[in-house]
């Protein structure tokens, strides 16, 4: 199959092991971005396969009427950035392997390095000893503060791990179903959800992005938050509602550590939540490590074998799916 894999921006899927599992397939590498569908189009024309790097691509009916040749595109995770009916009217098979009992460990690791990072001040520091000027301030220690987690998921449940390993309280805030599931596990899930922004030292967040959770961390959420308390947010920048943490951060109140924005990739050196001394903010990297992405890939490459063998897996619109074609 004529494949070409998008948004590979340092190059890196052709040094990983699983590289290896598309030998038999013409392979295009692109490594930077283009959002305007009529000229990405002419670059994949001939593409009989997308595979797509997480979110950063949108895949809707004005790209996808354009690529005739387009059989599959292959993915991992959620899909919010594919018009799924547009690829069934263009009888596009979408594969994603939803990983239902695999957190993404990278992305555990960097909330805690968030945490870590703001506490220890540790950006500002180094940036003080680089200029020549020693130590800047004083930070503060995590034993026996309070992490309030906000979402009973696998990332969450990893990063508990951590943070009990530190010596942090762990508490717990998430859907009906979520506070239920925490509860029978022997969680401690906070009275209530004012209860639950008040009284965390460090509210973090890990909930997937959906119609039904976009905006649910809301300005009253944030202003509950004690004095210096710290805001981190390593899963998607739209489930808080639009310009609440920007005027939270603007008081001065309260910190952040957040590692994605409303817009990708966000290039503003403008933006308050990249200039503000009271954030830690980085180019949404959570889950971006070697290790990561070979097992992501390792699984989206299977699935265009699996297709290219006529016995395609993780189908997202199995109507599509007609060998006999």
């Amino acid at each position: 199959m004529k494949v070409h894999i998008l948004d590979d921006w340092f190059d890196t899927l052709s040094g990983l092991p699983c590289f290896e599992k598309l030998a038999g397939h013409d392979v295009t590498v692109w490594t930077d971005h283009e959002p305007d569908p009529a000229r990405l189009a002419e670059r994949v024309a001939e593409a009989e396969c997308l595979v797509l790097f997480r979110e950063r691509t949108k895949i809707g009916a004005e790209l996808l009427t354009r690529l005739p040749h387009l059989r599959l595109i292959s993915q991992r995770s959620v899909y919010p950035h594919v018009d799924v009916e547009a690829c069934t009217q263009n009888g596009v098979l979408l594969c994603s392997n939803m990983h239902s009992d695999t957190p993404s460990y990278a992305a555990a690791e960097m909330t805690l390095a968030l945490i870590l990072a703001s506490y220890r001040q540790i950006p500002q520091q180094a940036a003080s000893l680089k200029a020549g000027t020693w130590q800047m301030g004083v930070g503060r220690t995590l034993r026996g503060r309070t992490l309030g987690l906000y979402g009973y998921g696998r990332i969450a449940g990893a990063v508990a791990e951590y943070a009990e390993a530190l010596g942090m309280n762990v508490q717990w805030w998430a859907s009906e179903a979520g506070r239920a599931r925490a509860t029978q596990d022997g969680h401690k899930v906070a009275k209530s959800r004012e209860d639950f922004f008040a009284s965390s030292d460090i509210v973090s967040v890990h909930v997937r992005l959906k119609p039904d959770t976009k905006g649910a961390i809301t300005a009253q959420d944030l202003a509950a938050m004690r004095p210096r308390a710290l805001f981190v947010n390593t899963s998607r920048s739209g489930l808080v509602a639009s310009g609440a943490l920007e005027a939270e951060i603007e008081k001065g109140r309260i910190f952040a550590a957040i590692d994605v924005f409303d817009h990708e990739p966000m290039c503003d050196v403008g933006n308050i939540l990249a200039t503000h001394p009271n954030v830690l903010a980085t180019p949404h990297i959570g889950y971006v490590t070697e290790d990561e992405f070979d097992l992501q890939f390792s699984d989206i490459f299977d699935q265009i074998n699996a297709y290219a063998q006529e016995a395609p897996i993780h189908m997202i619109n199995p109507d599509v799916w007609n060998p006999k074609a």
